[in-house]
């Protein structure tokens, strides 16, 4: 099982979205088999997610990471061996090639794709405030009816509660 990581650039990162987060990446391991995580750039939210992420990895080293890239289709030696210090994986999806100012929209549909999960951190108030590549994402995911967990918590469908 495969979950993807997206969000705004910015959060608002506290000690509770972290044990929030913590507690919701464990029970994605532990009680719906997920194996793989799914990282983009550019967001403070993948930042933070792949540090808890790298911390419960301790427990469960089976647990993949993968740097899905919206920028260089082919990498020189060099680059990869520097990302796969930090993730298992990385690759470059096809069809992103001369997608221009959509590369990012694009690579994130290519993660939502791909993905049973989705962990976003999205906040309408902010992507309110102009034109915002994680409120097309989410919006993409929920149309594609994936299982969205989204942070911060708050209680709204029963699809984007894993919890119940």
């Amino acid at each position: 099982m495969i979950c993807c990581i997206l969000g705004h650039r910015e959060i608002c990162e506290t000690e509770e979205l972290k044990r929030q987060l913590t507690l919701t990446i464990e029970d994605l391991i532990a009680k719906e088999n997920v194996d793989t995580f799914l990282f983009g750039s550019k967001s403070s939210f993948n930042s933070l997610c792949y540090e808890l992420i790298t911390q419960v990895k301790v427990k469960y080293p089976h647990i993949k990471r993968i740097y899905v890239r919206a920028e260089f289709p082919v990498i020189n030696e060099d680059y990869r061996e520097f990302l796969l210090k930090r993730y298992e994986d990385t690759y470059y999806p096809e069809g992103l090639t001369g997608a221009g100012r959509l590369v990012y929209i694009k690579r994130n549909e290519e993660m939502i794709g791909k993905s049973q999960f989705c962990l976003f951190y999205f906040d309408a108030a902010y992507a309110a405030k102009g034109r915002s590549g994680t409120k097309i994402a989410h919006d993409y995911a929920l149309k594609h009816k994936k299982r969205v967990i989204q942070f911060p918590l708050l209680h709204t469908a029963p699809q984007s509660d894993i919890n119940g």
